[in-house]
Order: C-alpha cells, then sequence, then structure tokens
C-alpha cells in the first residue's frame, strides 16, 4: 500500500514562494510516476505538473515558468517549488503516483494523499 504524505503549505502574499513536499512510504519513485495536482473550492481538480520515471516534466500552462516539479528517489520525496504565487494558485495542493504512464490527468493516478492547503493573497 502506497501512502503519500504532503506538506510545506500556508498563507502567503501575492509573489511569494512556498515549497511543497510529499513523502512517500517505500521506494515509490523509482517505479511510479508523480504529479501535483490543485482543487480550489468549487471546481475540479487540476494537474499543476507531473514527473516520469526519467525525470521528463510536464507542466500546467498557468504555472509554466513558476512552479519546478523535482523528486529526490534517495529520500522517497517529492517536491513542488511554487515561485510567484498569484491569489489564483490558491487550493488544496494533492501529490499522486501510479505505476502506469500518465501526465496531467487525474483520472490516471491511482494513490493520492491527503493534500496540503495553500492560500496566496493579493
Amino acid at each position: 500500500q502506497v501512502q503519500l504524505v504532503e506538506s510545506g503549505g500556508g498563507s502567503v502574499q501575492a509573489g511569494g514562494s512556498l515549497r511543497l513536499s510529499c513523502a512517500a512510504s517505500g521506494d515509490i519513485y523509482r517505479r511510479n510516476y508523480m504529479g501535483w495536482f490543485r482543487q480550489a473550492p468549487g471546481k475540479e481538480r487540476e494537474g499543476v505538473a507531473a514527473i516520469a520515471l526519467d525525470y521528463r516534466t510536464s507542466y500546467a500552462d498557468s504555472v509554466k515558468g513558476r512552479f519546478t516539479i523535482s523528486k529526490d528517489n534517495t529520500k522517497n520525496t517529492l517536491y513542488l517549488q511554487m515561485n510567484s504565487l498569484k491569489p489564483e494558485d490558491t487550493g488544496m495542493f494533492y501529490c499522486a503516483a501510479t505505476q502506469w504512464l500518465a501526465g496531467l490527468e487525474a483520472g490516471q493516478y491511482n494513490y493520492w494523499g491527503q493534500g496540503t492547503q495553500v492560500t496566496v493573497s493579493s
């Protein structure tokens, strides 16, 4: 059973930065595709960033140039560095994993963390 635990959320002003972390049980990052997703109140969960087994990354257009996804296999940890935050980035951020080829579609992932809240004020 894969367990994912996010941390690093908080409240920041527009233009600020946060780094989210996702700690996983077991050595999953070597064998799984990973992603970060965001869900704002009243909206569907949307893909923000994804990283493949070979470290190739993909991003939603809304965060390109501002967010960076990375992973440290030795620490079983996934990261999301978020810079130049905007109020529209506010939401619950989730990390997700799957052993199958995946990108930014939530339906492609079968393991999910509980989420960490990010609030950006103007």
